[in-house]
Order: structure tokens, then sequence, then C-alpha cells
């Protein structure tokens, strides 16, 4: 007799537990969302962003910035980026400074400046705002936040890659924004003008901005003064940066004048083989965040796929990953979650529990989640808790069959096959055994 137990009890609390980000040691509670897109599927490529992004966050997490994820937000594409600023909002809610930060391609089109995920493919000026994420959605998401200072830093002002296909936009660059009160943006170059890449791992306005920021006692606008003018001196004054701002309540440091400089951090060096060849691979990047573990463990079960038993999260994803051809390794990596999101939604489900103490069961069918299906099902449980559990969905069925020594409970394509298995299964231990329940996820064969 075999049974299968799907008990939701204990998750990722130890996992989650380590995950769980420090807090800075400042007084102050900053916020960073820091994205880098270089490895772009239907455009050119490109080589710096991602490695720019690495750079700011490890400087900005030294200088007491609690980043969303944990780390650098690298080869997002719009699903990823929409839950990562969705995040980066929740986060910053009474935040006294949140910073947003890109790095990849960006355009402007009718007017507005949009940030350009890996896999956005657009053919017609009404595709943008379903396939890029809008900044003024990003500088929404800090209003009414209850910060003191809200900075957004853009180094994306690169030549339009969607040129050709007929969208609207200017010579190249970003359009300049009026920023809302509190707020600071920073440009990578002129609004309306195109800023280079970089030929030595980084572009020039990142690798100038990751040094300036870490100059004890200079405040906001001294900080992005003197970015300005290292860029305008690397470049030869063809690269210069811009800000638009209002008003800004008080004085804010980087690192203040009273405190010690934070140590360098090495800026990484050009590689050695060609960049096509070292992009970012985030089936090998492991999971940090406890909201997007908490997410992973959602989406493993809704696939039924159950996370949630002792050793169920590694033997979950493993099953998953021989399911979908990836490598069997049984670890959470962003990889593995943005394959997940792109997955179908999986309908309808049908779901059978059983409580043995009680003899009590219970059946449901034609649900657009699992989860549903298994909540409808207890609900006709009689009051029992029935945490014995069989849930199936799109074309499967379940069948279970009991006697006074056994049960089962078996999933097959088709009723009379679930049916048949589930008798044989049961009859094992020696007694003729009964069907009290059988139904297929569409309802069908009750």
């Amino acid at each position: 007799m075999r049974a299968r137990f799907f008990n939701r009890v204990v998750g990722l609390a130890a996992l989650i537990a380590a995950a769980a980000v420090t807090q800075p040691a400042s007084a102050e509670k900053r916020i960073a969302l820091v994205v880098g897109n270089s490895a772009y599927k239907n455009i050119t490529p490109l080589d710096n962003p991602s490695k720019d992004a690495s750079l700011m966050a490890e400087t900005l997490g030294l200088l007491g910035f609690a980043l969303v994820g944990g780390r650098a937000q690298l080869d997002l594409d719009k699903a990823a980026m929409d839950i990562a600023v969705q995040s980066f909002g929740r986060q910053v809610q009474g935040a006294d400074v949140a910073l947003f930060y890109y790095a990849g391609h960006g355009v402007q089109v009718a007017g507005s400046n949009y940030l350009v995920p890996v896999g956005a493919n657009p053919t017609r000026e009404a595709d943008v705002d379903f396939q890029m994420t809008d900044v003024n959605l990003v500088l929404r998401q800090m209003q009414g936040s209850g910060t003191r200072l809200n900075l957004v830093i853009l180094d994306a002002c690169r030549n339009n890659p969607f040129g050709s296909r007929g969208l609207r936009s200017s010579d190249g660059g970003l359009a300049q924004m009026r920023a809302p009160e509190g707020t600071l943006i920073s440009y990578a170059t002129q609004p309306g003008n195109v800023a280079q890449d970089g030929s030595d791992g980084h572009s020039p306005y990142t690798k100038a901005l990751a040094t300036t920021i870490r100059v004890a006692g200079l405040d906001v606008f001294q900080t992005f003064n003197q970015v300005g003018l290292a860029v305008k001196r690397a470049t030869a004054g063809a690269q210069q940066p811009w800000v638009s701002s209002s008003p800004i309540d008080g004085t804010f440091y980087f690192v203040p004048p009273t405190q010690a400089a934070p140590p360098q951090v090495a800026a990484m060096q050009p590689d050695p083989v060609p960049a096509d060849r070292l992009r970012a691979d985030p089936d090998r990047v492991p999971l940090r965040d406890a909201a997007l573990l908490s997410e992973l463990s959602e989406r493993l079960y809704e696939l039924n796929f159950d996370p949630d038993t002792p050793d169920g999260l590694t033997r979950a994803i493993t099953k998953l990953q021989q399911r979908i051809a990836m490598a069997p390794t049984g670890e959470p990596t962003e990889g593995l979650l943005l394959r997940m999101r792109k997955m179908e939604d999986l309908k309808p489900w049908g779901s059978i529990v059983y409580g043995p103490d009680g003899s009590k069961w219970g059946m449901s069918w034609n649900h657009a989640s699992r989860r549903a299906a298994v909540a409808d099902a207890r609900g006709n449980c009689g009051g029992a808790k029935c945490p014995i559990e069989l849930s199936f969905y799109g074309k499967s069925c379940g069948a279970f069959a009991i006697s006074d020594k056994s049960w089962s409970l078996v999933q097959r394509e088709g009723v009379q096959r679930a049916r048949d298995a589930a008798l044989d299964e049961c009859g094992k231990a020696g007694k003729a055994c009964r069907i009290i329940g059988a139904v297929c996820a569409d309802g069908s064969g009750r």
C-alpha cells in the first residue's frame, strides 16, 4: 500500500533565516534596488551593465544600503523587473533614503523613458508599455513612501536599439524628466545624448560614481557634480552627466564628514575572453532573498512538486528540473524561478483528501489552482483535517479505494484507469476494496 502525504507544514524557515538581509549600520534606513541588464536576447547585448550593477551593489552595501534581493539584480525579463520594482516599493515604505540604479538599454518613446528588459522585442510602438518598464513606474513606487530623499540613477542613455522598428524616439538617449518632490534623478549624460558603454570593464559614469560616493564629506549635490566632472574628463568632453532635482529637505551624505571612508571595492578587470562567453548565467545564481524563496516554494507547490516536507525543497526542485530538462542540481536559483514564471497556469485542478484517524474524506474538481482545489476538498471533509492529499490537473483523474485493512489514492489519465489502479493498489493488502471516490480534474467521471 502506498499513500501520498502532502502536508503544508514547515517550509523554508532555516533557509530564509540564513538569507535575511543585514540591516545597515547607519542610523538612516537606506534601501536600494540595483539592476543591470546585459544579456539581451533580441537586440545587441551589452558588455558592461551587469558588471556595473555588481560594482554598484557592492559599493552601496558598504555604505549601509540594504539591497532588494540582497544583491544586484541581473539580466531581468519584464516579469522579473516588475516584481523587483514592486518589492522595492514595499521595502522603501518608512525608509529615509531610497535609491534606484539601472544599467542597460534605455529608450525614450513618445517623450517617456523606458528601461529595456532582456527579453523585450517590440515590433510596434503599442508593444512598449507591455514589454518595457516605464521609469515613471519606479518614481511612483517612491512617492508617498515617507522617504526623505529619493535617488534615481540611470546609466541607460545608449543608442536606441529599436530605431529601425519605427518607435518614435529622438536621436538617442533618454528624455528629461521632472523630478518629483524630494527626488534627484541622475543621467549618465545629457538628455537626448548617448552615453558610452565603456571599454575597460565598466562604463565611465558608473566607474566615476562608485569611486565618488565613497568620498567622505560630499553632500548629494557635490557628489553628482564631482561625478559629472570626472566623466567629462575621462571622455574628453564627449559625455557630460546630467542631474534633475527638486528641492531636497536637509543634507544627505553617502559618507558623512566625520565617518571614515569605506574600503575600496576592486573594479572588475576586462574579460580575457570574448564577452559572449561570459554572459551571466541565472541558472547558477542561488536565490538569497526571502520573498523570492517563498515565491519559488509556492510555485513548486502549484506545479504539484511539494517543497514543504523534510528535505522536500531539494527533492521538489530536482524533480521539476528533470521534468523541464535542466541539470538536476536541486538548488534554488534565479534561472529556475525565471523559468517557472514563464510556465503556463495548470488548470483545471481536482483534489481528493483523506483523514485516516477519523475515516473522513473530501473531493473537489474544476478549480483554477491547486490550493483552491485542496481547500474545497478539505471543506468537504466533515470538519476533520484530512492531511493526506492527492491533487491532479488538466486531463488527469484521481480515485480513492478503501477496505477495512487498507486504502489507496491513485492518479491516472482517464477515470477508469484511475479506478482500476486504485483497486489494484489497495488490494495488495489481501482484502477486497471498493471505490468510494473518483473524479477527473474537469469534473467528469464522477
